[in-house]
């Protein structure tokens, strides 16, 4: 099957007797009970399918991770109560019974950051960066570091670089370490990073995957090898999703490809009346044919696909011009997340890299007049009229 209809079908219409519900219902039982003991039995000794209690898992959770692991072409998946819990889940996994050291992408999501340096590190992971956009500088990085897995992003928070997938797999590999991938950015309906030689794949599933607003959730794909680390990890640290929000992801995703579509052809429309507008001084969007990671982009991207995200600089502006913006905005969500069907706007400093000091700040290249945008399903001509009465009033005040 093609991915827009894994999405719609995949996980759903199981057979829990003598009826088939169309779509996965809500199963909020904690525990679950058979009709005699040597049944419960053949469930805990893994002789039968079946739930026995909702830490090990949860009918609806699991048919999300049926769902979300077809779409992204892998053996299994484990969703859990957030992304960044799904990315600790992940590393913890690809670090059991291996060299504690990680080579991460040396611009990450900033808490992303923080679980690397202010968690783990003082636990004894042993952390170094680098510039995946830069081969020739990561390969050296890894080669000295001899780490146990690479963790890169799909596409940078916030500055929107495209790391080259395919080629930090073959690096990676080459000497000796896993890649775990976050993709939040893109969903597998742009990129599928097993196909391109990851590991293990996470995403916040409150971004594009359930895509509403509505969601706080994590969840990571892998192959079949990882899975008897991950059911110890998961069953004793309980990272599990609930079953309410499994559902209302579900049915998020149904619509993956078809709001993926939309935000791209906006988020396109947008960059390029942004990148021509006085008040802006620089405009990230990958799809600009001018961005540095253009070509990467046109191989690994499906369709050759920008996005739906855009970072930009007002010009001249401090804190106070920024916040007089984003005041002024009227449609345009002022909100931290990102990949809901609307538009929203958030101001990195102030938010997802405020734990970061200013001197890291300043050599990731954020700014205090960056703003990043993830650009919704509207008309875009409404999303254009107002970024642009914003940015014509706040120029005024």
């Amino acid at each position: 099957m093609k991915l827009p209809t894994l999405a719609v079908h995949a996980g759903d219409r199981k057979k829990p007797g003598d009826y088939i519900p169309v779509t996965t219902p809500i199963h909020g039982a904690a525990s679950y009970v058979y009709e005699n003991i040597e049944d419960l039995d053949r469930v805990f000794g893994g002789e039968r399918p079946g739930p026995m209690y909702a830490r090990y898992g949860n009918p609806t959770v699991q048919a999300l991770e049926e769902q979300v692991a077809a779409l992204e072409g892998g053996d299994l998946a484990v969703a859990t109560s957030s992304g960044m819990a799904a990315i600790h889940l992940a590393l913890l996994a690809a670090l059991t019974d291996r060299r504690k050291c990680v080579v991460a992408a040396k611009v990450l999501y900033g808490q992303t950051l923080t679980l690397l340096m202010k968690v783990l590190e003082p636990g004894g992971l042993e952390v170094h960066f680098a510039d995946p956009c830069d081969l020739k500088a990561f390969e050296a990085e890894v080669a000295a570091a001899k780490p146990a897995a690479v963790l890169v992003e799909t596409v940078s928070n916030p500055l929107l670089r495209v790391a080259p997938l395919d080629r930090i797999a073959e690096i990676a590999h080459a000497h000796g370490a896993l890649v775990v991938v976050d993709a939040s950015f893109t969903s597998p309906a742009l990129l599928q990073p097993l196909s391109a030689g990851a590991d293990i794949v996470v995403h916040s599933v409150t971004k594009y995957l359930a895509g509403h607003g509505d969601v706080l959730g994590g969840i990571l794909v892998t192959r079949e090898e990882f899975q008897p680390v991950l059911q110890v990890l998961s069953r004793s640290l309980g990272p599990n999703m609930g079953p309410f929000e499994a559902y209302l992801t579900m049915r998020g995703v149904k619509t993956l490809p078809l709001r993926i579509e939309r935000h791209c052809q906006n988020a396109c429309r947008v960059a390029a009346r942004l990148k021509d507008h006085p008040r802006i001084e620089r405009v990230y969007f990958p799809g600009d044919p001018a961005h540095p990671d253009h070509e990467t982009v046109k191989r690994l991207f499906a369709h050759g696909s920008g996005g739906g995200m855009v970072s930009f600089e007002l010009k001249d502006a401090g804190r106070e011009q920024v916040f007089a913006f984003l005041n002024a905005l009227k449609m345009v969500v002022r909100a931290t997340s990102l990949g809901d069907v609307h538009s929203m706007i958030l101001h990195p400093v102030m938010s997802s890299h405020r734990d970061l000091a200013p001197k890291h700040l300043e050599r990731l290249g954020i700014r205090e007049n960056l703003l990043r945008l993830s650009v919704g399903i509207e008309a875009v001509e409404d999303i254009l009229e107002d970024l642009e009465q914003a940015l014509a009033s706040s120029s005024e005040a």
